[in-house]
């Protein structure tokens, strides 16, 4: 059983654990439901919607490493708000980051709220960002929005939660490839998947 906060608990087996890459998962979750998306909103829109087909999970826990100019590195961050960064359909009267005709608006709010941890609002867009300078949103991905919107029409709770592995920043390429690997760790601590002195080691 994982417990999110104190009205919602999971039984492990009906969670789909769901990450971009499997470096971000490493060893900590082999033997549970995990699926690999692949990188970009496309990958992780259509192996969202193939695993919900196949396996219809109960919940659906989005996990994985992002950048910001505001968390600090190694923080994990529960988003609840997620916003489609490299939309921009201004031109033809849309506001910022408003998906045109698509009925949605630019903050998408969805999302469980996980006891004990900081909430941020996710900028999912199909670039690594490395000039981050938006107030629109806090932590920087690229498949959450997608993975977030589909759980939303799929009427399947979900959690979102972020390991700040960069600055969104010049260093940005650099931290991601030094923090990634810790990232597994850190979820498998908070989920109680793994136990504290594990942790550590």
């Amino acid at each position: 059983m994982i417990q999110i906060n104190q009205t919602a608990s999971f039984d492990v087996e009906d969670i789909l654990f769901c990450f971009a890459l499997e470096s971000e998962a490493a060893e900590v979750f082999k033997g549970h439901n995990v699926l690999f998306t692949g990188i970009g909103k496309v990958n992780a829109a259509y192996e969202l919607t193939k695993a919900i087909q196949k396996k219809k999970p109960s919940v659906i826990i989005n996990l994985g490493s992002a950048g910001s100019s505001y968390f600090q590195k190694g923080d994990v961050i529960c988003c609840t708000k997620f916003v489609q960064r490299d939309m921009d359909v201004r031109g033809l009267g849309f506001t910022l980051y408003e998906t045109p005709l698509s009925g949605l608006p630019p903050v998408l709010e969805y999302g469980l709220l996980m006891d004990n941890l900081q909430e941020g609002i996710c900028g999912t867009g199909d670039n690594f960002e490395m000039g981050h300078c938006s107030d629109a949103y806090n932590v920087v991905d690229m498949e959450a929005y997608a993975l977030a919107m589909i759980a939303m029409k799929e009427n399947i709770p979900f959690l979102s939660l972020k390991y700040i592995s960069d600055g969104a920043d010049d260093n940005a390429a650099e931290d991601w490839t030094v923090q990634v690997h810790k990232a597994a760790i850190a979820y498998g601590k908070i989920l109680g998947l793994i136990k504290e002195s594990e942790a550590i080691s």
